[in-house]
């Protein structure tokens, strides 16, 4: 089945609201030459001023994050609707350092894909395994267990525009990177799972990407797999040249 390519860049906690428009000006030099779906996911002080930048480019944006109330005394916390309201509409759920350094749980994430759900906004959802997780051949376990709980209780028409995103954690800034083929075999396991849970035809259909240490040089590799559908990319997503070259991949 023949899916639309999704090239995500997450900026995490980098850059001001002028260094964010000057990056969406420089990725305006890309070609896209595959049509494929592009995503920038700038913090949360920059996301109206890229919507404004991004104005004719057919770029996604996304925050990092939501919370899964709509409002109340949740001091630092960005709601659904805020994030909306700024002509965001993407969002990024589940990321390994919200998992690991923020505590969001399964259960949590349940919260925030039914309030992400709920306004409308289309997810990004992230999975994967530490090192440690891998060495213990527990990777498929602990995936599973990220699926069906934190997409708990949703049928595939309420997710039919879901992205999954498969972050190694091992790989995630450390340099290293599963290699193509180990990111085929665990996107073809997910895959799977996702059938079992919601669905053939859902899981068919649903693109999921690769985020682990992606680069220029890796890329073509990479996105060369069956089931690999797009990527989710880190620091190269903060140069322009060097997302460009993703977004261009060959």
């Amino acid at each position: 089945m023949s899916r639309k390519p999704f090239i995500a860049g997450n900026w995490k906690m980098h850059n001001t609201v002028e260094e964010s428009v000057n990056l969406i000006e420089g990725l305006k030099a890309a070609k896209n030459k595959n049509n494929a779906d592009i995503m920038v996911a700038p913090s949360f002080t920059s996301l109206s001023a890229v919507v404004r930048a991004s104005a004719g480019t057919g770029f996604k944006v996304a925050a990092q994050d939501c919370y899964y109330e709509d409002k109340g005394a949740f001091t630092s916390q960005v709601s659904p609707v805020q994030v909306k309201g700024t002509g965001a509409t993407h969002v990024i759920l589940g990321h390994s350092e919200r998992r690991s350094l923020f505590g969001d749980t399964n259960e949590v994430l349940n919260k925030k894909v039914a309030a992400a759900l709920n306004h409308g906004l289309v997810i990004v959802f992230c999975v994967g395994e530490t090192l440690e997780q891998r060495e213990g051949g527990k990777t498929e376990e602990v995936i599973k267990d990220q699926l069906v709980n934190g997409l708990k209780g949703f049928s595939a028409e309420q997710l039919k525009d879901l992205v999954i995103a498969y972050e190694p954690v091992w790989a995630i800034g450390t340099g290293k990177t599963a290699t193509p083929e180990q990111a085929q075999d665990t996107h073809k396991a997910i895959r799977a799972m996702l059938a079992e849970q919601l669905g053939k035809e859902f899981a068919d259909g649903v693109r999921i990407l690769y985020g682990g240490s992606v680069k220029a040089d890796n890329v073509d590799a990479i996105m060369a797999k069956e089931d690999v559908d797009g990527v989710l990319v880190g620091g190269q997503s903060l140069i322009a040249e060097k997302f460009n070259r993703i977004i261009d991949y060959n």
